[in-house]
């Protein structure tokens, strides 16, 4: 079981900056992949960003030039940095862990655990 608690969001404007984190549980952390996905009202959930157990990287194109995720095994600890944010970031967004199925990718089925998620609000 792994637990994954995400902090760092907030309000904040166009074009302005954020970073998000996730800590996760568990001695294991840096052999698995983890993902960052937000969902929007009314919407799907939605890829943002993926990171391998080896530092493999995979962005949304959405998001391709302003955000950053990145990992530190040492603080079991996942981080998105998001610059140039845009009203259309608004969402929850959320990391994901695959422990288990050790997916690396864009789908959101296919990890294994799951934070409560944090609200991003970007105003105009």
């Amino acid at each position: 079981q792994v637990q994954l608690v995400e902090s760092g969001g907030g309000l904040v404007q166009v074009g302005g900056s954020l970073r998000l984190s996730c800590a996760a549980s568990g001695r294991t952390f840096s052999s698995y992949p983890m993902g960052w996905f937000r969902q929007a009202p009314g919407k799907e959930r939605e890829f943002v960003a993926a990171i391998s157990w080896i530092g493999s990287l995979l962005y949304a194109d959405s998001v391709k030039g302003r955000f950053t995720i990145s990992r530190d095994n040492a603080k079991n600890t996942v981080y998105l940095q998001m610059n140039s944010l845009k009203p259309e970031d608004t969402a929850v967004y959320y990391c994901a862990a695959s422990p288990k199925s050790k997916y690396y990718g864009r789908s959101w089925y296919d990890y294994d655990y799951w934070g409560q998620g944090t609200q991003v609000t970007v105003s105009s």
